[in-house]
């Protein structure tokens, strides 16, 4: 066990566990191993019905119930074709855009995007929304493909501070600017269902980057994604 550096002060002895617990992650990429895209959506499912039926049997549970039989097929469906799919660049949402022809130079928000994830620490769910904000250049985009690319890095084992930094990365790119904001808001179950039990809490994190470093234009986004609906 490793000695854990953490906002500047060392922490004696910290295991993979502790790792997890303290929700750090050292890069913006999702962690896959070279030979992730090997086998083919029907093989993977194949064999994570078969490692989840042992899983499941040695728990104790009786898969011959009708109940629980098809349990195994059902959770390897769920991970390849459902909730994991993101892992998948092949299912990554084509994103148009279209010349900024009326040279519109004012905040675009997208709030309320509703959020659901997976933490990598206890494979427990993440729910809550994303704020997404640009200031357009020359490109403008097409307000469903932001709720799409926010769902895209959503769709597999997560920390929050990792995904909204691949949102941001990925609307830079896609609308080749640096004027990018993205906010998240969520509840963790592995809180909530789990350790310390806290149903009340939730965790915010930000990106911002080019115009929205500006303190006046990071107010502007702030003020308009809480500000309430009219009735």
């Amino acid at each position: 066990m490793a000695d854990l550096l953490l906002n500047g002060h060392f922490m004696a002895h910290a295991d993979s566990d502790d790792f997890g617990d303290l929700h750090i992650s050292n890069a913006a990429d999702t962690p896959m191993h070279p030979n992730a895209f090997d086998l083919t959506d029907a093989e993977k499912i194949e064999q994570i019905t078969d490692h989840f039926a042992q899983i499941m049997n040695i728990l104790g549970l009786d898969l011959d119930d009708d109940s629980l039989k098809g349990t195994p097929k059902r959770v390897a469906k769920m991970y390849v074709q459902e909730i994991f799919k993101g892992l998948n660049t092949q299912n990554k949402p084509a994103v148009t855009t279209f010349d900024n022809k009326y040279k519109y130079r004012r905040l675009v928000i997208e709030r309320n995007i509703p959020l659901q994830s997976t933490c990598e620490h206890h494979f427990q769910p993440i729910f809550g929304v994303v704020h997404i904000a640009y200031i357009p250049n020359n490109k403008v985009i097409g307000l469903s493909k932001l709720n799409r690319i926010a769902d895209f890095f959503a769709r597999r084992p997560q920390v929050q501070e990792r995904l909204t930094m691949q949102i941001a990365e990925e609307l830079k790119r896609a609308l080749q600017t640096d004027d990018v904001a993205v906010y998240i808001d969520a509840k963790h179950m592995c809180v909530q269902a789990r350790g310390v039990e806290h149903h009340g809490a939730s965790t915010i994190t930000a990106e911002y980057s080019g115009k929205f470093l500006n303190e006046a234009t990071k107010q502007e986004f702030l003020m308009a994604i809480h500000s309430k609906m009219p009735d």
